[in-house]
């Protein structure tokens, strides 16, 4: 891990903050756009070293500005495991792996897993305020709809902007 590649993951998670705490909540539960913001800086950098770092930060960052009653710990649960399974997926799609298609399905993908799992722990951790299909519907199906659609939207901006500025990342997407 460099310094550059330190910086560029702690402004995403800076911007996904953000994201996170204007985002208004539904039935207790709130759309997680940290979420695009960690699968794009894993995207960027897919170093385990860094992926884990940046899913530690981005799950304590979404505990401190969860609306989800409890949800503390359901986030800081969901996002290592949620990173980990999305850098496999984009690690295992070689060939495919720059295309905006695949990322916009592996967000979508991505915000499936990580709202099941926080959903699932927090079911067993602190009870849920609502039935699961409705905090699902209510949180989970918005968030993979505007993460996959900000996703799409800031992928060739950030690709752009990497290959101006020759960001050393191990990515395939230098070219």
């Amino acid at each position: 891990m460099n310094t550059k590649n330190i910086v560029v993951l702690a402004l995403l998670a800076g911007i996904g903050v953000v994201l996170h705490t204007v985002m208004p909540s539904f039935l207790g539960i709130k759309p997680d756009m940290m979420l695009a913001m960690m699968f794009l800086g894993i995207i960027l950098i897919p170093e385990l070293k860094s992926v884990m770092l940046l899913a530690i930060v981005t799950g304590v960052l979404s505990a401190l500005t969860t609306g989800f009653p409890g949800g503390q710990i359901p986030n800081i649960i969901d996002k290592p495991i949620t990173a980990l399974v999305f850098l496999g997926l984009f690690l295992a799609l070689k060939k495919y792996r720059n295309s905006i298609v695949s990322v916009g399905v592996l967000t979508a993908i991505g915000t499936l897993v990580s709202g099941t799992i926080f959903l699932t722990a927090a079911f067993f951790l602190v009870g849920l305020p609502a039935s699961f299909t409705a905090l699902f519907a209510a949180g989970v199906l918005p968030a993979i709809a505007l993460n996959t659609i900000i996703m799409i939207i800031l992928y060739p901006v950030a690709l752009s902007i990497v290959k101006r500025t020759k960001l050393t990342t191990p990515s395939v997407i230098q070219k």
